[in-house]
């Protein structure tokens, strides 16, 4: 009967174990769906941590690119600005140019003209020297006077008092005509 009583102790024991198991087996399956669902929820969490995190870097990179593009925008404005100025600038250049160039023709022409003018005094000033010295008698001095001009071979003077006489009227040529006194007086001296 040993043998039977230990049979039926195994077979209590069996029973025992069949019927404890179960609820071990409860109690783990328990314990790993509790941690498969804390994974799963720190899973979860860092995943909309990430997304929180990519939100504000994307917000971050769309203030910056639209720092960018308005910063590029106003470049390109003062760029166009610039640009305009140059025109204008070179254009008051050209203007400025033009006007210098005009001054310089006018500052030429009245040059030329005070140098004209210039050349009718003197010719006039040796007109009445030379007349001045006639009429004192000094016909000899007159005469070396002349020389020193070298009149009349040059006929500069001559040339110049007949300009001077092409602008008189016929009334002022009626009252004195230079370039007809100037002829007589070398007629007389030479």
């Amino acid at each position: 009967m040993s043998h039977e009583t230990e049979s039926e102790q195994r077979g209590a024991l069996q029973h025992e174990a069949e019927h404890a198991s179960p609820g071990k087996k409860n109690s783990v399956l328990i314990y790993l769906v509790i941690l498969f669902a804390a994974a799963f929820l720190l899973l979860l969490l860092s995943y909309f941590m990430q997304q929180r995190a990519n939100r504000d870097a994307y917000n971050d990179l769309q203030q910056s690119s639209n720092s960018a593009v308005q910063s590029l925008d106003n470049m390109l404005q003062e760029n166009e600005d610039l640009k305009a100025q140059v025109t204008e600038l070179e254009s008051q250049i050209q203007s400025l140019q033009e006007e210098a160039s005009t001054a310089q023709s006018e500052q030429q022409e009245t040059q030329d003209a005070l140098e004209a003018t210039q050349e009718q005094l003197d010719a006039l000033g040796r007109l009445n020297q030379i007349r001045a010295l006639y009429n004192g008698g000094q016909y000899r001095q007159a005469r070396e006077l002349l020389a020193s001009w070298g009149e009349p071979d040059s006929g500069e003077t001559s040339r110049i008092l007949g300009e001077i006489t092409a602008t008189l009227t016929d009334e002022e040529k009626a009252v004195y005509d230079p370039q007809s006194a100037w002829q007589t007086l070398l007629e007389w001296l030479l």
